[in-house]
């Protein structure tokens, strides 16, 4: 057991369970939990982070709390595991033990290591027939992931969520591995906490997760994030039920804030709400004149502008698109961002599309309200909405590609060199040459090259080849011509025939 002192007492683990989509992270908490949030996901994904609160009562028969973090595994969901990870005392990289490691466990594990933490592997799916722990092992040694026994230090347990084998095991080494690690908390402090999930709560407006990390939170104290304001007058457990004080490791939903928290924000207490709102007002100068202005990002002039009003059910949501959008590169399209918000899409979002020209309302995981409906449809405002976060980034590609400008091209037909001045009169030149490549024709526009270096433009009026008039004259063959330019053409100089096309 770790060593306290008079004010702090051993503190339950919070533990961020993080690895590749369909490995089974919610699988194996809804064993933990004996419930069944994987029928209420969309697409098999998690697509949120949850917190959970358990009791486990180790081999010494002792009852011991843990928190778990469910945290997403789709790739786009990246920036929301790193929020898990840094709230995180351990955490659990889950392996299919039948699939083996996949890009998301590599990047997971590479969150927990840039996080620094502590690390349980949970080889999952152990009911398969082709499930194998020292496969699985080999596996993870070939990406340097290594455990016990093969090179490393991180324990490992095989696990079945559908049977519950080993489910034990694992909980028995959270314990040890949080007892090695001498987590400490102490009571009498005001409440230290990481924001982890915001979500606009349609009846009683804007809720946000937060995790304890230290001290104790209490009804009716005033918490500020970022630079929102919450009074803290409602407070709730991860299973929804009211609660006056909560401490570290819990998972506690405030309701009532002045904005939206920021993912990963820390939370600080205050007495009274004028003391938060003197705090918030500093807080808002400092970060108005301390940071200096970023100049706007240069777009060329032939560039196509892609407004979009993005909504979302939850803060990670936003972020999660935030991600997305930015992997979408595709030359003269610049993907503008006018507005952002959490919950139901409304009628003010259509109100904004429709302000905006070109505007697209985009949402994920969220509704449309009936009036905002009933607005677009009249308005003639399409509004897309999507479950699966990589979808809405293939519908905004192609939005994308389809809206990408024509670009004009210079198409070379051919080119030719002067060997020969006749005359030249203001802007109209007699001369002779041999065509090089391709071919010369009578109203092509030329461009007028002289060492390499494009010095002008022109036009070729007329064609001759051996003292008949020609239309075109093809390679290997010389010919005369009246060539319109401003620029004088000299012996030497060599003439390149284009033609203008439109290209995407």
């Amino acid at each position: 057991m770790p060593t306290t002192s008079h004010n702090s007492i051993p503190r339950p683990p919070v533990v961020a369970v993080m690895g590749h989509i369909d490995h089974g992270k919610s699988s194996l908490l809804d064993r933990i939990r004996t419930s069944n949030s994987v029928a209420g996901e969309i697409g098999g994904i998690t697509q949120k982070m949850s917190a959970y609160e358990v009791t486990h009562k180790n081999e010494r028969g002792e009852s011991r709390r843990i928190t778990f973090l469910d945290t997403p595994g789709h790739e786009a969901f990246n920036a929301i595991r790193s929020h898990g990870a840094k709230v995180a005392d351990i955490a659990i990289l889950v392996v299919s033990g039948e699939e083996g490691v996949k890009p998301q466990t590599v990047e997971a594990y590479k969150t927990i290591t840039d996080a620094g933490l502590p690390f349980i592997v949970a080889i999952t799916k152990m009911d398969k027939a082709e499930a194998s722990v020292e496969r699985t092992q080999q596996l993870l040694a070939e990406h340097e992931i290594y455990v016990e026994g093969y090179g490393g230090d991180a324990p490992f347990v095989g696990v079945s969520a559908k049977t519950g084998a080993g489910v034990n095991d694992l909980l028995d080494m959270i314990i040890l591995v949080s007892e090695l690690q001498n987590l400490i908390g102490t009571t009498n402090v005001p409440a230290e906490g990481i924001i982890i999930e915001s979500i606009l709560d349609k009846r009683r407006g804007i809720a946000s997760t937060l995790i304890v990390k230290n001290g104790t939170l209490t009804q009716g104290q005033t918490l500020v994030a970022g630079t929102a304001i919450a009074p803290g007058r409602i407070m709730e457990d991860f299973l929804g039920n009211n609660i006056t004080t909560a401490t570290f490791s819990s998972p506690v939903r405030i309701i009532g804030w002045s904005e939206l928290p920021p993912l990963g924000a820390t939370i600080r207490i205050f007495g009274s709400k004028k003391e938060a709102e003197v705090f918030v007002a500093t807080e808002r100068l400092r970060i108005h004149h301390g940071t200096s202005a970023i100049p706007a990002e240069e777009i060329a002039a032939d560039t196509v502008h892609i407004p979009l009003i993005l909504k979302a059910n939850v803060s990670g949501g936003l972020e999660a698109i935030h991600h997305e959008l930015a992997k979408i590169s595709i030359e003269r399209v610049h993907i503008k961002i006018v507005h952002e918000s959490i919950g139901d899409i409304s009628e003010a979002d259509v109100k904004r599309a429709v302000a905006t020209p070109d505007g697209i309302i985009v949402g994920f995981a969220t509704r449309i309200d009936p009036l905002a409906q009933s607005t677009a449809e009249r308005q003639g405002t399409p509004i897309h909405t999507f479950d699966i976060i990589y979808k809405l980034s293939d519908f905004v590609r192609e939005v994308a590609q389809k809206r990408r400008p024509l670009m004009q091209v210079d198409e070379s037909i051919g080119t030719a060199k002067i060997l020969k001045i006749f005359s030249h009169n203001r802007d109209k030149h007699i001369v002779g040459g041999k065509v090089e490549t391709g071919s010369v024709k009578v109203g092509s526009e030329i461009k007028i090259i002289r060492r390499l270096a494009d010095i002008g433009r022109g036009r070729i009026r007329e064609l001759q080849q051996q003292k008949d008039k020609a239309t075109e004259i093809t390679e290997g063959h010389e010919f005369g011509t009246m060539i319109e330019s401003k620029i004088e053409i000299a012996v030497g100089d060599r003439i390149e025939c284009f033609t203008v096309v439109e290209k995407q």
